[in-house]
């Protein structure tokens, strides 16, 4: 069990063990939201878990946990509690092969008229009474509650059935609902297995250097600023800064990229990553429950928790569907004067499918994303997703990559670029300005061996002197060139009014008053971003724009390239107003950006997307959606998915109320019997939880 407080009230989760159906997680629902001093509860099937909002000065958790058992459900958390709670999970098991077993003797005693005539009808009798004793017992809970389930459905048909001496195809009827309760408990687990191997990756135990030695200790004992051993081959158990060694991490589990990332010295690894090669130290930073993977972890059950606006609806739905079928069951009785009609249409008419329609697929496709780096915060944002029309998109960091970089050069009187390069990087190597590095850095991933200079003068906003074996160089704007002395050409003006309408900065490199050349310095593209923004079309996105605090010039370049609209010079203020102007259209609106400059224009947005978020933990919390990795090609992924999940969640419903309505009137007019009605309420639910788990499957 989690506990957390907030400002006035506290929120707890509490796993829950034998919630067999979406109907039983409606039933724990209702009777945890009529306890005084819950302010709202939430239970998913998928994940038999309730999470629970509580005012902690008006009702204890004692409390709530009793109404989660008081309908029957079993709460774990002692080695005893667990025990008892295998029994519990496994009695439904029990009762269905007892069932099962009296009623196969039955049948098979009726066919061959073996022994006494009274015997088959006494077997019948005796798997009425074993399988039909959990469901009575659970629509009795429920009516204490008070509510209404499908047990209290399936109860009164059986007994109906009984009382006018059906008594095999009341048991039937009763094996088939718990056979197929089963197999759906089985399914779902499936997915429950897939979303669970997601989130199991930290390591149990970690080599720790204490007193100089390397010991090994429970993940749990390992404290904050001491010095982890991470062999190859083995998991991270830590976030931390290596301080020593390392090659490459595979961080796949946290943010999708599918290429190990090479890590050194100063550099940050996560808990859960993979150290594939080399052996590195580690100066622990957060520990245990602190780490990005615990977050993560978090985050994803939080979300599948939480229901989406369908599934709310749905809920809703439910509980005024079931006293309807009994007034249509009574009215049918009343009309035709047949119980077997009324009853049938109590066994075939159970919301189960309609009420799974929409958390499985949720749940399946919130676990898929995750496993590809994609954390979506819950079913709201994965529904607006599906309908997104509008995509504002910041510049800096998220379609370029936020840094200065030498895109351009050009040399005078045949001189070769890589020595103007040489020049201009001894000038600039003792410079903090963000182009002075961009020049160095250029320098360095062509193998240059850069020598410090003999002096060094940073004129601020123009440019830098520098002097190095008796010969003074200047790199700089043209107005510190003309400073000097040193004339321009009319030639080399008008090289420098081109590039700074392409939006680029250009830098003067001159050696002894001689002008050697020119170099160009422009934030880039991210790589793929035009690929990104072509997919995101294919997608159906029809509004694409870049909002930008940005230059007209530096804005028109980067639009041009991707072939999108723009709106630069924008103040953060004026980009949640942008935001909200589209969201008076009528139209779903999704931002992307970094997390923190950006923080305002996400949140107005109707979906606020984060990128590169694994670093960054005011991303993870603030945003709706979070990418992990600073891939762009995870949006339109995104997209895609939540598009198919809407899709799933559609088909869904569409089928589970056709399905219900068109057996409701087959019943009515006698054309399905008890057993067939029972088999086909169980294929149903089975039919709409398998359509969700397709959403498991990575896809293209």
């Amino acid at each position: 069990m989690e506990e957390k407080k907030f400002e006035g009230k506290s929120k707890i989760v509490v796993n829950i063990e034998n919630i067999h159906c979406g109907d039983c997680a409606l039933n724990i629902e209702r009777s945890v939201e009529h306890v005084p001093g819950v302010l709202s509860a939430e239970v998913s099937y998928v994940l038999s878990a309730a999470t629970v909002y509580y005012d902690p000065h008006r009702v204890e958790v004692d409390r709530i946990k009793k109404a989660i058992t008081k309908p029957g459900y079993a709460v774990r958390e002692t080695l005893a509690e667990k025990t008892k709670a295998f029994w519990r999970e496994m009695r439904p098991f029990i009762f269905m092969a007892a069932s099962g077993v009296t009623l196969a003797l039955s049948w098979i005693l009726g066919w061959m008229k073996f022994g006494p005539s009274y015997l088959p009808t006494g077997f019948a009798i005796a798997s009425l009474v074993l399988g039909g004793y959990p469901i009575v017992k659970s629509a009795i809970k429920a009516l204490l509650i008070p509510d209404l389930n499908v047990d209290t459905l399936v109860s009164i048909a059986a007994i109906a059935a009984t009382s006018v001496g059906a008594y095999q195809e009341a048991a039937t009827v009763i094996f088939i609902m718990l056979l197929g309760e089963f197999l759906e408990h089985l399914t779902v687990g499936k997915t429950r297995k897939a979303i669970a191997s997601l989130i199991q990756l930290s390591p149990k135990t970690a080599w720790v250097r204490r007193e100089d030695k390397e010991v090994q200790v429970p993940i749990e004992k390992v404290k904050t600023k001491e010095v982890v051993i991470v062999k190859p081959g083995e998991r991270v158990p830590v976030d931390g800064k290596i301080i020593s060694g390392c090659g490459s991490i595979n961080q796949s589990m946290l943010t999708g990229e599918s290429i190990p990332v090479e890590k050194g010295v100063g550099d940050r690894v996560y808990c859960g990553t993979i150290n594939e090669s080399g052996s590195c130290e580690i100066e622990a930073t957060q520990v245990a429950e602190d780490t990005k993977l615990a977050q993560i972890k978090r985050l994803i059950l939080e979300a599948q928790a939480e229901k989406s606006p369908t599934q709310r609806v749905m809920d809703r739905f439910a509980r005024y569907f079931i006293p309807a079928i009994l007034l249509i069951a009574l009215a049918t009785f009343l009309v035709t004067g047949d119980p077997i009609r009324a009853i049938t249409i109590l066994i075939v008419a159970c919301p189960c499918a309609l009420v799974l329609g929409t958390p499985t697929a949720v749940v399946a496709a919130i676990g898929n994303a995750a496993r590809q780096g994609i954390l979506i915060k819950g079913g709201a944002y994965l529904e607006q997703m599906g309908r997104l029309k509008t995509l504002l998109m910041d510049k800096t960091g998220t379609l370029t990559e936020g840094r200065p970089k030498v895109v351009e050069m050009t040399t005078f009187d045949r001189l070769d670029e890589k020595e103007l390069l040489y020049w201009a990087a001894i000038a600039e190597k003792r410079s903090e300005h963000p182009l002075a590095r961009a020049v160095t850095k250029k320098a360095e991933e062509l193998g240059f061996n850069i020598p410090h200079p003999d002096s060094f003068e940073d004129f601020r906003g123009k440019g830098v002197r520098a002097k190095w074996d008796s010969k003074t160089i200047i790199v700089g704007a043209s107005d510190m060139v003309k400073d000097e002395g040193i004339e321009i050409p009319e030639s080399t003006k008008r090289l420098l009014e081109s590039k700074e309408a392409e939006g680029m900065t250009s830098l003067l490199v001159t050696l002894d008053r001689l002008l050697l050349g020119v170099i160009s310095i422009a934030d880039t593209l991210r790589e793929g971003a035009k690929d990104a923004i072509n997919k995101i079309r294919e997608q159906g996105v029809s509004e694409i724009w870049m909002l930008t605090g940005d230059s007209e010039l530096v804005a028109d370049r980067i639009g041009k390239q991707l072939g999108i609209r723009y709106e630069a010079k924008l103040l953060p203020e004026e980009k949640v107003m942008r935001v909200k102007e589209w969201k008076k259209q009528g139209q779903t609106v999704a931002m992307v950006g970094d997390g923190v400059n950006d923080a305002p224009a996400l949140a107005a947005a109707d979906i606020g997307i984060a990128m590169g978020a694994v670093g960054t933990d005011v991303a993870i919390e603030t945003a709706d959606i979070a990418l992990m990795s600073d891939e762009l090609k995870k949006i339109p992924t995104v997209i895609r998915l939540s598009r198919k999940a809407l899709r799933v969640i559609h088909e869904n419903l569409v089928f589970a109320l056709v399905f219900n309505t068109v057996l409701v009137i087959l019943s009515a007019q006698g054309w399905v019997s008890m057993i067939l009605g029972a088999v086909m309420h169980q294929a149903s639910s089975l039919l709409v939880i398998l359509s969700s788990m397709r959403l498991l499957t990575k896809g293209r």
